[in-house]
């Protein structure tokens, strides 16, 4: 029994480091780019190895996809904002998505890849939907205590909402070296980076408050 824990225990260790391994060569060089030899490399095991445990390098790079999507779900189940008034809460997710994006570049260099093939492998995946569910599940809650103390108008689409809060973080950051070129500004400094997200956090407050209250963003503060 001893020995089969440890060959366990092994296997999944060799796994994981597989995993982390392919992680940031697909992040760097794309999918066609990636190279087997490379992650077996890095992952001290054998490309012999790398195939046997995921069958080839769709089901690797589907995997790879799979994993940074829970982590980003795992990081936002870790969030706590029931304990905050609602325009706090909000502001408060907003800038966890921004911060975990800058903070995890290789999440934005997969998602780049996988659009040029318009989710072919991702679509794939058995777990997309409980992926992608938990964090809309809580911009529903977020947003119905907001409508419930009055602060936050009907009809606004949880969906719409985290598209419009992603797209602000994302942009931004996957497009930082040739807005940076174009517009002679750095904006990789933490300054310039902070100043744009607490504009986008007023963009977004200005989005869910009450349309017959234009100025309650400006009261509050």
């Amino acid at each position: 029994m001893h020995a089969d824990a440890k060959r366990r225990r092994d296997r999944e260790a060799t796994r994981a480091r597989i995993l982390k391994a392919a992680t940031q060569e697909f992040s760097r060089n794309g999918f066609a780019g990636a190279r087997g030899d490379r992650i077996a490399q890095r992952a001290r095991s054998s490309e012999r190895m790398v195939y046997y445990y995921f069958g080839s390098k769709e089901g690797l790079f589907r995997e790879v996809l799979e994993n940074v999507y829970a982590a980003l779900r795992d990081a936002q189940r870790g969030l706590r904002l029931d304990d905050q008034d609602p325009w706090a809460a909000l502001a408060g997710f907003c800038r966890f998505v921004w911060r975990y994006y800058a903070d995890h570049p290789e999440f934005i260099g997969l998602l780049n890849t996988e659009n040029m093939y318009h989710a072919r492998h991702l679509r794939k995946s058995p777990h997309l939907r409980e992926l992608v569910s938990p964090v809309i599940r809580l911009l529903e809650d977020l947003l119905e205590r907001g409508r419930a103390a009055g602060v936050f108008r009907d009809g606004v689409d949880p969906v719409h909402l985290y598209i419009t809060i992603a797209s602000l973080g994302y942009f931004y950051l996957s497009n930082q070296h040739t807005l940076s070129a174009v517009l002679g500004h750095d904006l990789s400094a933490s300054a310039r980076a902070e100043a744009h997200w607490a504009s986008c956090v007023e963009m977004v407050d200005r989005f869910v408050a009450p349309v017959d209250s234009p100025r309650q963003v400006q009261s509050r503060r």
